[in-house]
């Protein structure tokens, strides 16, 4: 018998693109399937397309929520009453292909218990479904043209954002473990990847099975933008990081991370964060002469966020 999977999918302001997303959760060629749609409070007539999925296709539960929660308390209302082997945690403006959690259940069901995430590569698209690129780099013919690290990935994880976290399917042993969410954070997946890591191996199917939509709206797209308070979730991350090390190879994927960190809070100009990350590497050993310098005249009236800009004019085309 196929294993239960449990698809939530959550919604916050998603009306333009719902209606693909939900449909392509129904069009999954794997059968059995438990969907649920939390609303986080939208503002726009998601609700309105929810409630009308939910008279035409009744295996569909629906958890209003009488407030705006946020996605990680949004997630956690859901998984405590799904029932799954297997958890997706699917954002209602992506697309999933047909024939996605099929595949990644087949080869999650040869992985030992070991094994608590399996990810793949995934296709961005613009808001109208136009393709733009995918999350790994790829050759003419589409063979993957760079290593995606799996099995032990927690100084991997640390160092840099390399999985495309949309595309995910987890044991709900994972979630028991670590019960749930880390509903203090803005943001889920970096503490995910942190706290599941050391306890759990991660395997990468070389598939591409998620559209990944790319707008202006998401909360990613606001990260490193003066004032965004996603950078102190990201610092409390990093703090538990610290204490899960175990080696000195992790230590230095941290370090990297907060080196990371700190450029982009001084390039915005967020002088809280900046100081709180300053702290953590001094904590981590030696700080790079280059980082003491960032710092000191990280208060001048210098035009840091035009020059990040510029940056990521020259280097990514944005």
């Amino acid at each position: 018998m196929q294993p239960l999977v449990s698809v939530i999918c959550l919604c916050y302001n998603h009306a333009r693109f719902l209606r693909e997303a939900l449909d392509s959760v129904l069009n999954q060629t794997y059968q059995n399937l438990e969907i649920i749609v939390v609303d986080d409070l939208s503002t726009d007539n998601s609700r309105e397309i929810i409630e009308d999925y939910v008279r035409r296709f009744p295996q569909i539960k629906y958890l209003p929520n009488a407030q705006n929660l946020g996605n990680c308390v949004a997630f956690n209302r859901a998984y405590r009453l799904s029932k799954g082997k297997y958890l997706i945690d699917f954002a209602t403006d992506d697309v999933l292909m047909p024939e996605r959690i099929a595949e990644q259940v087949a080869a999650f069901e040869k992985l030992d218990e070991s094994y608590g995430i399996l990810f793949t590569d995934a296709e961005f698209i613009d808001d109208f479904g136009n393709h733009l690129l995918n999350f790994y780099k790829r050759d003419k013919n589409g063979n993957l043209a760079e290593n995606v690290p799996d099995g032990d990935v927690f100084a991997h994880v640390i160092a840099r954002h390399y999985i495309c976290s949309p595309t995910m399917i987890m044991r709900r042993t994972v979630f028991d473990k670590l019960n749930g969410y880390d509903e203090t954070l803005a943001y889920e997946d970096f503490d995910l990847w942190v706290r599941s890591a050391p306890d759990f191996k991660y395997f990468f199917l070389d598939r591409i099975l998620t559209k990944r939509r790319i707008h202006a709206a998401q909360m990613s797209q606001q990260q490193y933008k003066p004032n965004d308070k996603q950078i102190f979730s990201t610092i409390t991350v990093c703090k538990k990081a610290q204490k899960l090390l175990r080696t000195e190879r992790e230590k230095q994927a941290l370090k990297k991370r907060v080196i990371h960190e700190l450029i982009q809070a001084v390039f915005t100009r967020n002088f809280e964060a900046t100081r709180q990350l300053y702290g953590l590497l001094q904590d981590l050993g030696p700080v790079p002469a280059k980082m003491k310098m960032l710092v000191a005249i990280h208060k001048l009236p210098f035009p840091f966020e035009r020059t990040r800009q510029l940056y990521q004019q020259i280097r990514f085309g944005k």
